[in-house]
C-alpha cells in the first residue's frame, strides 16, 4: 500500500508546502514540511534577494558539509587518504580542528618520538648549551645494539649533541645528554613525565630518555600537545627541520649528520617541526607540524608498515588536503574517520 499527499497552503507572502508519504509494506514514512517565499511587488522581490544571498551561504556551506562526510564515510572521489599507519592524526591547529583521526586514543610505543621531550626538558633546565659533554661509555646502546659515529671520550657541546640527537635521532647523543641533565638520568626522566602531565598528555609514559625502550608509550593527541609545545622552542624548531648537521672531533676529522626524515630534504614542504622514529616494538612513526592547504598542521602517524610508507602517508595527507579541504574558514571542516589497526613492523631497529 502507498499512500502520497502533498499540500499547498498559503501563509501570507509564503506558501507551505508539505509532503506525506506512507508505505505500509515497507513501513517507510516520509514527512517533508518546506515554507518558500512568494514575491509580492518590491517587498517580495526584496524578500527573494534576501532569500537568494541566504541560500547561497547555505549553499556554500552544505557543499563544505558535503565534502566533509564525504571524506569522513570514504565516499566519492574526495574519500579520506588510504593510510599504512595504524594510529594516524590530523589537526588544525590554529582553529584546534581534528581534520582525520584512526585510533587517536590508542597507546603505542613511540620509540624515538620520546627525543622530543627530553629536549624540552633539558632546555627547560637551562643547561648551557655551550658546555662541553664527553661521550661516557655509559652511553653506548646496549639494549638494542644501535650504532652511533659519536666516539667514546669524545667532548662535544651541548647544542650539538642536542642538534645531533633530533635531527639524526642519535642515541649515544640523547643519552648523553639525559645523564648530564642536573641529578643525572633519573631527574631526567621525572621531568619528562611531569611536563607530560602538564601538557595534558595522560596516556604518555617515559621510561628511558632515547625511546629504546617499548615501555616509553603515549597517544596520537598526547603526541599532538607535545609536538605544539615542543615547536614553540626555537633550538628544536632548528634542529628538526635542518637537512644536515658537520660536527668537528678534536681529531679534526668532520662527521655529517642528516635529518632523519626525508621530507625535510623536499623543498616543496614547509615544515616547522620534524621528528621520526623506529624500533621493532613501535614500527616506524613521524610527528610533523608543518603548513598545508594555508593551515598551521599537525600530523602525528604510529607503526607504519615499510621502510618509506610513513612519508608516503604524509604526502597523501598534503595530497588530500589540498584536494578536499575549503579555504579556512569557509564552512565545516572536521573530518573523522577511522581503520582496522594493521599489524605491528618485525624489525628491530632505532
Amino acid at each position: 500500500m502507498r499512500l502520497q499527499d502533498l499540500k499547498v497552503v498559503p501563509v501570507g507572502g509564503f506558501v507551505r508546502l508539505t509532503l506525506v508519504t506512507l508505505v505500509v509494506g515497507s513501513m517507510f514514512v516520509s514527512f517533508t514540511d518546506r515554507v518558500a517565499a512568494v514575491p509580492t511587488g518590491g517587498g517580495g522581490k526584496a524578500a527573494g534577494k534576501t532569500q537568494t544571498a541566504g541560500g547561497a551561504k547555505a549553499a556554500g556551506g552544505a557543499r563544505a558539509a558535503g565534502r566533509a562526510r564525504a571524506a569522513s564515510s570514504g565516499r566519492g572521489p574526495h574519500h579520506g587518504p588510504e593510510l599504512k599507519s595504524s594510529v594516524a592524526l590530523v589537526l588544525d591547529v590554529a582553529r584546534g580542528e581534528t581534520l582525520y583521526a584512526k585510533h587517536p586514543d590508542q597507546v603505542a610505543p613511540i620509540a624515538s618520538i620520546t627525543k622530543l621531550m627530553t629536549a624540552m626538558v633539558v632546555l627547560d633546565a637551562q643547561c648551557p648549551l655551550d658546555e662541553a659533554i664527553e661521550i661516557d661509555r655509559a652511553d653506548v646502546d646496549t639494549r638494542k645494539h644501535t650504532r652511533s659515529r659519536l666516539p667514546v671520550g669524545e667532548s662535544l657541546g651541548r647544542g650539538e649533541l642536542l642538534r645531533v640527537a633530533l635531527m639524526a635521532s642519535d642515541n649515544r647523543a640523547a643519552t648523553a645528554l639525559a645523564r648530564t641533565y642536573p641529578g643525572g638520568t633519573e631527574a631526567c626522566l621525572e621531568a619528562m613525565n611531569r611536563k607530560a602531565k602538564e601538557l595534558g598528555m595522560f596516556r604518555t609514559r617515559f621510561i628511558d630518555p632515547t625511546g629504546l625502550s617499548g615501555g616509553n608509550v603515549s597517544s596520537a593527541e598526547d603526541l599532538s600537545r607535545m609536538v605544539q609545545a615542543a615547536a614553540a622552542y626555537p633550538a628544536i624548531h632548528e634542529a628538526t627541520t635542518s637537512s644536515f648537521h658537520a660536527v668537528t672531533l678534536s681529531s679534526g676529522r668532520v662527521l655529517e649528520f642528516h635529518n632523519s626524515d626525508g621530507l625535510v630534504h623536499n623543498k616543496t614542504w614547509n615544515i616547522g617541526l620534524s621528528k621520526t622514529g623506529y624500533i621493532n616494538e613501535a614500527g616506524r612513526c613521524l610527528v610533523l607540524q608543518a603548513e598545508i592547504a594555508a593551515r598551521q598542521t599537525v600530523i602525528v602517524l604510529l607503526n607504519s608498515w615499510g621502510k618509506y610508507t610513513r612519508l608516503g602517508d604524509a604526502n597523501r595527507i598534503r595530497k588530500w588536503m589540498e584536494a578536499v579541504l575549503p579555504p579556512p574558514g569557509d564552512g565545516p571542516e572536521v573530518i573523522r574517520r577511522a581503520e582496522p589497526a594493521r599489524a605491528q613492523g618485525t624489525q628491530a631497529g632505532s
